[in-house]
């Protein structure tokens, strides 16, 4: 046994992000994947750059650990072939537009028939109901509609998406969860199911304090920079060489910066002295701060704040954090070695199994690259897999 997915065979319909990071996480964990491409240009994402040695670094980086088939569903021999891949499949996920998938012959509730275990997963923009189904979508269409941008950035002039891909990864790891749900309930019933997946609800999912915000008071949450509306100083804090973040979630930990900044008399000041005043007047605490903290280094402010037991941190670069030793570590950074790309670096999985750990060995395929093999282990000869190739069906 490789990992708790072992055994698990995933067929995998999904290309961009939402749904490859899905399976990639399936595949850390020991599933089979076997991703099915376009003949001739695969997944989207085969074409976002950079390249290595004409390979996607993107696409690499969310595809670790898969098989490769190029198969036209649009042919009649395709569907019959996915047909005999779902007749020995666990999980088929697919991020196509509402309605693709029935043109195709190959929805739910006609899959379902062939092999009634059957976990299907549909990850889309809007779910398979509601009035906005059909629409298709992005990440940055649905940060917007789902009231992301309306709380990031400096202030309400200036609307200001997430930094990653967050509407499409967060949808990614809400599919895994519902994928595994209905894999342990299948062990119980014996039956399969239908897991849907809209990018909107993970996103409106995860709005945290801004609908209790908005619930409680009436009033639209707004963007107030790297501040936090229900705790202070929750923020970024200008040094001598830079910003660091700090924050205080209690009164004890306030005193403690007071005390480490040389402004005790800050601990009792009558707008300063418990969280809610503290929130309430963090325009006028936040230049304090500042003052008091722009004659020495980000790391000798670090330095005295991890001393004082105050949670501080630095903002790091991308190359900061790829070198961080507690990353390094926790195996946050592995690399694998492609067949044509070479030598490859990539975030690693941040589910830690103390008896079947999640593994990375297994580099993105090249498009096609397992056709052949996966076509001869459902039994077509050789000669069968070169006409599909001949008549452009794989």
């Amino acid at each position: 046994m490789s990992g708790p997915l072992h055994g698990i065979k995933v067929v995998d319909l999904t290309r961009v992000l939402a749904g490859p990071f899905c399976t990639m996480t399936l595949a850390d964990l020991g599933a089979e994947i076997i991703k099915i491409e376009k003949p001739g240009s695969g997944d989207d994402s085969r074409a976002f750059g950079p390249h290595l040695k004409g390979e996607s670094a993107y696409f690499m980086s969310i595809n670790r650990g898969k098989k490769s088939l190029t198969l036209d569903l649009k042919s009649e021999q395709g569907r019959e072939i996915l047909l005999k891949l779902v007749e020995k499949a666990d999980v088929l996920v697919e991020n196509f537009k509402p309605g693709v998938m029935k043109k195709l012959g190959l929805d739910y509730d006609t899959l379902k028939q062939t092999n009634p275990r059957l976990i299907y997963c549909a990850s889309s923009g809007f779910g398979q109901t509601g009035p906005y189904s059909s629409r298709p979508a992005y990440d940055l269409i649905i940060q917007g509609m789902g009231g992301l941008m309306s709380i990031t950035g400096p202030d309400a002039s200036q609307p200001t998406k997430v930094g990653s891909s967050i509407a499409d990864i967060i949808a990614g790891v809400f599919s895994a969860i519902g994928i595994l749900s209905a894999l342990y309930s299948r062990n119980q019933t014996g039956r399969g199911q239908m897991v849907d997946i809209a990018m909107l609800d993970c996103m409106v999912a995860i709005l945290e304090n801004a609908v209790a915000r908005y619930t409680g008071s009436g009033v639209d949450p707004v963007p107030i920079g790297n501040r936090h509306p229900s705790i202070a100083p929750f923020t970024s804090v200008k040094t001598a060489d830079g910003y660091i973040n700090i924050a205080c979630g209690n009164d004890q930990l306030w005193a403690k910066l007071c005390e480490i900044i040389g402004h005790s008399e800050l601990i009792a000041h009558q707008h300063f002295v418990s969280n809610q005043k503290r929130c309430e007047h963090m325009p006028e605490l936040l230049p304090i701060l500042d003052e008091a903290m722009r004659y020495h280094s980000s790391t000798y402010w670090l330095e005295k704040l991890e001393a004082g037991q105050v949670p501080a941190g630095p903002i790091n670069s991308i190359s900061k954090v790829l070198a961080d030793p507690q990353v390094l570590a926790r195996n946050m950074l592995v690399e694998l070695t492609h067949p044509v790309a070479g030598l490859i670096k990539m975030p690693g999985s941040p589910v830690k199994l103390s008896e079947t750990p999640a593994e990375i060995n297994v580099p993105a395929p090249v498009l096609g690259q397992h056709t052949d093999e996966i076509l001869a282990g459902l039994g077509y000869s050789d000669q069968q897999i070169t006409e599909f190739r001949a008549k452009a069906i794989i």
